[in-house]
């Protein structure tokens, strides 16, 4: 049973659209992120949904050396976590820091390396405990490089195959590690994308994502024709796709 549950990113729309779900189960949060404000209207619809309890603290997710003590505080503050779900990132414009070193070291740092500091204290955390559930909010961007959004793809590539083998590293200890790939989702992060017919509500890809972790899939695309969609474009010689504009 999935009752404590540590947030990273929780002010994220797909975020507060899965974790909503457990609050109906009268779940306990402990909320991570960097606005006290948008982090206190996540926690009164919680409460409002039916959470048992709610605690904040704002954290960036560059600050490696807090990551450790965010999860000790909400053990303390919570109690023993069920699940440890990281959903923080950003959506930089390729074209405005692609030929800006320090841009492109920024936005990796955020998408992929903070990522795999939370998930490597997430693990340490669970195989103390000798049980837990570590979900990853990734990409479908990760499953092959394009170049319109290469410098995020490539970041989202990194924690995708970080999690593979950490997912195999952890099996027999007992502990789940969760891939969730999105594809187009309409949210602040894609406020400026024109929307198309491939372009899902927060909600649908929330409840999808929330059933996901329940029962424990090992990788998740959401929504599902996400999976079919990639399995296409993968298949696409490597001579051939370096000459579509994608």
């Amino acid at each position: 049973m999935i009752k404590n549950i540590y947030v990273f990113g929780a002010t994220s729309k797909i975020a507060e659209e899965t974790i909503k779900h457990f609050a109906k189960e009268s779940a306990n949060f402990y909320l991570v992120g960097r606005d006290i404000d948008k982090l206190g209207i996540v926690s009164k619809d919680l409460l409002a949904r039916g959470a048992n309890k709610v605690e904040l603290e704002t954290c960036n997710a560059l600050d490696w050396e807090k990551h450790t003590a965010t999860v000790d505080k909400a053990d303390n503050s919570i109690g023993q976590l069920d699940l440890i779900f990281i959903a923080h990132g950003t959506l930089p414009v390729n074209e405005d820091i692609r030929n800006n070193q320090m841009k492109v070291i920024e936005e990796f740092n955020i998408n992929c390396t903070s990522v795999i500091s939370l998930c490597t204290v997430a693990s340490e955390y669970f195989e103390k405990k000798g049980k837990g559930t570590i979900a990853v909010i990734s990409s479908v961007a990760g499953e092959r490089g394009r170049q319109s959004n290469f410098i995020y793809g490539s970041a989202k590539g990194g924690v995708t195959k970080y999690l593979e083998g950490l997912r195999n590293r952890l099996f027999e200890k007992g502990i789940k590690v969760i891939t969730i790939k999105p594809g187009m989702v309409d949210t602040p992060m894609t406020k400026d994308f024109k929307k198309g017919l491939l372009f899902a509500s927060p909600s649908r890809v929330g409840k999808e994502i929330y059933k996901g972790i329940k029962i424990g899939r090992d990788v998740m695309y959401v929504p599902g024709y996400w999976k079919i969609i990639m399995g296409i474009i993968k298949s696409i010689p490597e001579s051939i796709f370096k000459k579509l504009k994608l």
